[in-house]
């Protein structure tokens, strides 16, 4: 469902800060974890998973990376530990229920328009899938009273783009240094730029990611 992504950062890693003032031991720690400690599937069954991972699939596409931002790893962790965001919406039941509910009617509707599920689906049913939700346009008897559009909104999208701008591949391509504790940033006025920060390159020398 993405569009075309322009990277302005094609040559910056944010790693490279690793051994630098900028970070110190507790973010190298996290960052640690963030990449070589992907939990294993511990709340989704294994459909509603297979479901999950096609729907990330599709939210933020990566077929240029050879090791995509793991996404539904770390939904699955979250509600598993029962971390939620804070917010409970009117119309929607606890998140956990509403996850699980969800998964469970993207696939029935999957079913019953293609006859196939959501995972086997190719790209533009999918799109046109996720879409329907989006809309509120939703055939299914499985959403009964689950509003899809809010579902999508405030659940699904929220997550994604939540937990994939959590990692430092994500950082690097639009240029964030990640915290900025201990050694934080000086020159704040506009257009000043500190030396540890990344160096943003015009539109036609950028590379272009995420084609449709």
């Amino acid at each position: 469902m993405s569009e075309q992504f322009t990277n302005l950062y094609p040559e910056y890693d944010v790693l490279d800060k690793w051994e630098t003032p900028s970070w110190n031991e507790v973010t190298r720690s996290v960052v640690q974890k963030r990449l070589h400690e992907i939990p294993e599937r511990r709340f989704f069954n294994e459909q509603q998973w297979l479901t999950l991972t096609a729907v990330c699939d599709r939210i933020i596409p990566q077929p240029e990376r050879s090791q995509p931002v793991p996404i539904a790893p770390w939904i699955d962790a979250r509600l598993f530990k029962g971390q939620g965001t804070g917010t409970r919406y009117a119309s929607l039941p606890p998140e956990q229920e509403s996850w699980r509910r969800g998964m469970d009617a993207i696939e029935a509707e999957a079913q019953h328009r293609y006859r196939r599920s959501f995972h086997r689906l190719d790209r533009v049913e999918q799109d046109r899938l996720l879409r329907s939700m989006d809309n509120n346009e939703v055939e299914a008897a499985a959403w009964q009273d689950l509003p899809s559009k809010s579902f999508f909104r405030h659940v699904v999208l929220r997550a994604v783009v939540e937990i994939y701008y959590a990692h430092p591949a994500a950082w690097s391509e639009i240029g964030f240094g990640g915290p900025a504790s201990p050694r934080g940033y000086v020159r704040l006025d506009a257009n000043r730029r500190d030396q540890w920060e990344a160096i943003e390159q015009k539109p036609a020398a950028a590379q272009r990611l995420y084609p449709k």
